[in-house]
């Protein structure tokens, strides 16, 4: 019998193109997972966008609403 299930080969010779794709996703998990590590979750290294730096500001009590609303109508603009 030369194409038999054995495990680890698919009997016509596919099994190569599977384990290529197992190591892909690992690599791709790996580097993911140190860029997750490394960066934080939003990839800019822990840095805070400026939105959210803007509401922090007006949650202090730092601006006005008419300070705030104009910067964040030139920030999304």
């Amino acid at each position: 019998m030369m194409y038999q299930w054995d495990g680890w080969h698919f009997g016509i010779g596919f099994g190569w193109i599977f384990a290529i794709l197992f190591w892909v996703v690992i690599l791709i998990g790996v580097a993911a997972l140190g860029r997750w590590f490394f960066f934080g979750r939003d990839g800019l290294g822990g840095q805070d966008r400026p939105l959210d730096i803007l509401k922090r500001r007006y949650a202090r009590g730092e601006l006005t609403r008419e300070e705030y609303e104009q910067m964040r109508r030139d920030i999304e603009s």
